[in-house]
């Protein structure tokens, strides 16, 4: 679990806020945190994820700083939450990954395009890799054959599967969550992708100041739905490769249009999202946090700056270092997923959930 300290200081300030309960329409964490007396190290871990980092409540709170009780819910609450994901990681020797995960995935970015830039070049002629290519069916593949990009992919992507999984499920299992409760999930799924908790109780949230906004709230659905329709690109791209129709693929195509849209949202969403990060008021903010989300938006947003690039120049000869650029990031993305902040999503509709359940089962 996580460290002693971050325990007993999220304990201290839930204690203090279900004393006052001022701040109890602003998000699901306060309803949830009054339904408890004393709070576990399991609770605490939940209600960390279940926080969304909104700020409402720093900004009303009458006991935040300079007040001697110095409550800053978020800040607890942030940096539990990357020392939960950090005590529930899979495996756990590579949980030390949170440990300066800023730097980690600055490297596995880093490592991701060399190699696979190197590996081109060193396996494949200069005429080829740098050579004018028809936007034709299989033209891809002819600077890196499809074995090549698939095997790779899918050992990567199951493997973040199986380790998000069993993460989450061991911290579900801490939880002592009801097993079912009749619309909870449904709930959950709508709450989860409204992100009706970045609404701040309805106003918003609080991005630099005491103002409210709903900025944050619309650049996450552009990240959030920008990778849901990549994905979905890349898993119609497949099933239309197995029935014969080679990448690329014409522009009008179900693939491409779908990328496209979902590069641009996600592009859009990450750098609006850097900028709130750098110029938001970093009193309610975890300084340890600074690197790990700069790092996310970053991969994040350089997979889909590369996936449009490489639409862009694939009729010039500029397409195969494209190609071996943008697959790079990918990869990073992909074997850095289970151990970065990208975790947060589904920690957060977990504890999106457990809320859902138990507000049927103890009401």
């Amino acid at each position: 679990m996580p460290s002693p300290e971050l325990i007993a200081e999220a304990r201290r300030a839930m204690e203090v806020c279900n004393a006052c309960r001022y701040c109890e329409g602003f998000c699901a964490v306060f309803p949830a945190m009054e339904r408890r007396r004393s709070f576990t190290d399991a609770d605490l871990a939940w209600l960390a994820n279940l926080c969304h980092g909104c700020r409402g409540c720093f900004y009303a709170c009458q006991y935040a700083p300079p007040h001697p009780f110095g409550i800053n819910v978020p800040l607890s609450f942030a940096e539990l939450r990357l020392e939960s994901y950090a005590a529930y990681a899979w495996p756990k020797p590579l949980a030390v990954l949170f440990r300066n995960n800023g730097a980690v995935m600055a490297l596995a970015m880093g490592l991701g395009v060399g190699l696979v830039v190197l590996l081109v070049a060193a396996l494949q002629r200069g005429a080829v890799l740098f050579g004018l290519h028809p936007v034709e069916p299989g033209s891809f593949y002819a600077v890196i054959p499809y074995a090549a990009m698939a095997w790779p992919a899918g050992i990567t992507a199951l493997f973040s599967i199986v380790a998000l999984v069993l993460g989450v499920r061991a911290y579900w299992r801490d939880a002592g969550t009801p097993r079912r409760a009749p619309g909870a999930l449904t709930v959950a799924i709508h709450e989860a992708t409204a992100l009706t908790n970045l609404g701040g109780g309805g106003h918003g949230c609080n991005d630099r100041d005491d103002g409210f906004g709903m900025a944050r709230r619309r650049l996450h659905h552009g990240v959030l739905y920008g990778f849901v329709l990549c994905l979905l690109s890349t898993c119609v791209g497949a099933v239309m490769h197995h029935l014969g129709h080679l990448a690329p693929y014409p522009f009008w195509s179900a693939p491409v249009l779908l990328g496209t849209v979902g590069g641009v949202g996600m592009l859009v969403g990450t750098v609006g999202m850097f900028w709130l990060r750098l110029t938001g008021d970093q009193a309610p903010t975890a300084r340890r946090l600074v690197g790990p989300d700069v790092a996310m938006l970053t991969l994040l947003g350089m997979v889909a700056l590369t996936g449009l690039a490489l639409l862009a120049l694939r009729a010039t000869a500029a397409m195969g270092l494209a190609l071996a650029i943008h697959l790079g990031f990918v990869l990073a993305l992909f074997v850095t997923l289970p151990f970065s902040r990208l975790v947060h999503g589904l920690y957060r509709f977990a504890a999106l959930l457990r809320n859902a359940i138990e507000a049927r089962t103890m009401s």
